[in-house]
């Protein structure tokens, strides 16, 4: 018989299998549970169950959406002539916290990675071309991380998109200089 019962090594796993999350923080996080109130770990199993219910990729660019569409592609206000194509959904939310991008994104799922077997029919490229083939996106800029998948990504989508007539440039990083 162990020390820790099934249930709370069970929890610790689960919550050791999110990034960011060690051992201990796991740990941490399943004796929290075990102290709160019934209520509030039934609230969090139903926050769960009911982002896995409830959300999904939007249909057109892949960002998170309850229904089909997600709030940036059902606004009409935005520019619809201009895109920003990131690797996943957390980079929509920090290019929409600059205040400075008001058009379309368009969520890879990812950046090129060979040694970990992800290549272009891994991620949404074709999907990407498919909208920009309707013809009213005049500009592209591509907002990968600035590490070596994300340039290979970059790299890769500009060779790609370059014969299409579209300005593609990239989102420009690292420190000022004068």
């Amino acid at each position: 018989m162990g020390l820790i019962p099934a249930a709370v090594e069970r929890l610790a796993a689960e919550f050791g299998r999110l990034p960011g999350i060690g051992p201990k923080t796991a740990q941490r996080l399943t004796f929290h549970c075990m102290r709160a109130t019934p209520e509030s770990t039934a609230g969090l199993a139903a926050a769960l169950a009911d982002l896995r219910r409830r959300v999904r990729p939007c249909s057109r660019c892949y960002f998170i959406a309850e229904g089909d569409l997600c709030a940036v592609c059902s606004n009409p206000s935005r520019d619809q002539t201009v895109m920003c194509v990131v690797e996943e959904p957390l980079d929509v939310l920090a290019v929409e916290r600059s205040g400075e991008f008001g058009g379309l994104y368009h969520v890879l799922g990812g950046a090129l990675s060979p040694i970990d077997g992800v290549g272009p029919d891994q991620l949404t490229i074709d999907a990407l071309e498919r909208r920009l083939d309707g013809g009213e996106v005049r500009e592209v800029v591509i907002a990968t991380d600035p590490d070596v998948e994300g340039e290979a990504t970059a790299h890769y989508l500009g060779d790609r998109l370059a014969s299409r007539g579209i300005s593609v440039s990239r989102l420009a990083h690292g420190l000022p200089a004068g």
